[in-house]
């Protein structure tokens, strides 16, 4: 077998991976506008772009339909993405894996300098955690399905543990005071007053020294939600999914699909519901350790993974059908050019909403932070469009490609299909 692996030409891309990657960036987007805004409720500051009522209502929705339904989307992905870099290396007599974990490691460079222009970066540690993905691929389908299964309810036990034994919170404590110790010291920021102060008229350099911090309060939150094993049980299943074929073998496979979609709707709704209700109520009983929390904890797992899953499943069937394919096509663009477009999200949330921009910064509520996501997603779709009338991959994508095969690839269309 010979140790070389080539780039993916533009004709082999799965086309419904990128529209199905469009369609999670749209709802990521949604969901980060709630922190990118700095919205703390409509009855916090006087603005017409507050709807009291209204802007709670929609938080309920997000919480309903969004939350934590389109990262998952999104985690399978990436699996799906990795698992079939594998096996086509596999196929032309390449091992890929050499490939696979260069790809890991530019991305996790890329990743951590999002860090450093908004804190909610996703990238870098999808990054950290392919690298976990990798052992898994020895093992066989079923058992990275339980395997899969298992992570995804994990958190369930996970947060009893913390509230029983305390202790087991400590890494997130731990990065929480880091992050504080280190935000007085570089920024000056002790209090809530001074955050907001901060944040109304910092400039750009101040909020890089900002974002330094924030990575530590990142992490300590990821801990805090047992954000490792929701995304890498979702990394498992699109594994399985790309190494499979399962999607190439969809006619075969449709019933599977149907029971896909109709478990994850009978039981993902319902406990979406309560996952809403509990997110909406006032009080920090999930960050206090509470009971509440645990429930939260118990509605999230049983609700996220099967509902993201029917998401996918839906759309799977609905790329078969004449208008769906052709709805899907049109927002593909924005999928295959997905790391450039999630990177644009952070800089327009950035200048539109901090103060060192145009400081609308808490003064929009969900309704029309749902609106702006659309209008956003829209000219994404256009200028993702014509983008790729004339280049093969998107800005970010190409760094990250060329980097990737330690050489610069071909960018423009017809000059490597």
């Amino acid at each position: 077998m010979t140790t070389t692996n080539t780039p993916i030409k533009t004709h082999e891309r799965e086309l419904f991976m990128d529209a199905l990657r469009g369609f999670a960036i749209l709802g990521i987007f949604v969901a980060n506008l709630n922190f990118l805004s700095l919205y703390q409720g409509s009855d916090k500051a006087v603005s017409p772009w507050l709807l009291p009522g209204s802007d709670d209502v929609m938080s309920f929705f997000h919480h309903l339909f969004i939350e934590g339904k389109f990262y998952s989307i999104f985690s399978l992905l990436f699996g799906w993405g990795i698992a079939l870099q594998i096996k086509r290396g596999l196929d032309k007599g390449a091992d890929a894996l050499p490939t696979v974990k260069r790809r890991l490691l530019f991305m996790l460079l890329l990743g951590a300098m999002h860090l450093l222009i908004w804190i909610g970066d996703i990238v870098f540690f999808y990054a950290l955690l392919g690298f976990l993905l990798l052992p898994f691929r020895k093992f066989s389908n079923k058992t990275l399905l339980i395997t899969a299964a298992i992570l995804i309810l994990s958190p369930i036990l996970l947060y009893w543990l913390k509230m029983t034994f305390p202790v087991l919170n400590y890494p997130a404590e731990l990065m929480n005071q880091t992050g504080t110790e280190l935000r007085e010291k570089l920024i000056g920021i002790n209090d809530e007053a001074s955050r907001n102060d901060f944040l109304q008229h910092a400039g750009w350099f101040d909020h890089l020294k900002r974002n330094i911090c924030g990575i530590f309060y990142r992490y300590g939150y990821l801990f805090f939600v047992s954000r490792i094993p929701k995304v890498l049980g979702m990394f498992l299943i699109g594994y399985v999914i790309g190494r499979s074929d399962f999607y190439k073998n969809l006619v075969q496979n449709k019933k599977i699909v149907y029971w896909t979609i109709g478990l994850g709707l009978l039981i993902g709704l319902p406990a979406n519901y309560q996952l809403a209700q509990y997110m909406s109520a006032s009080g920090d009983d999930y960050f206090d350790l509470k009971i509440n929390g645990w429930y939260e904890t118990i509605a999230y797992a049983l609700g996220v993974a099967p509902l993201a899953l029917a998401y996918v499943g839906m759309l799977m069937l609905s790329f078969q059908t004449t208008v769906g394919n052709k709805i899907l096509l049109l927002i593909s663009p924005v999928g295959k050019m997905a790391f450039s477009n999630y990177l644009m999200h952070s800089l327009i949330g950035n200048f539109v909403f901090l103060g060192a921009g145009l400081g609308y910064m808490g003064q929009v509520g969900p309704v029309y932070l749902t609106f702006f996501a659309i209008v956003v997603f829209v000219f994404q779709i256009i200028l993702s469009t014509i983008w790729l009338k004339y280049f093969q991959y998107g800005p970010i994508e190409w760094v990250w490609r060329s980097l990737t095969y330690n050489k610069t690839q071909p960018i423009r269309v017809n000059s490597n299909q």
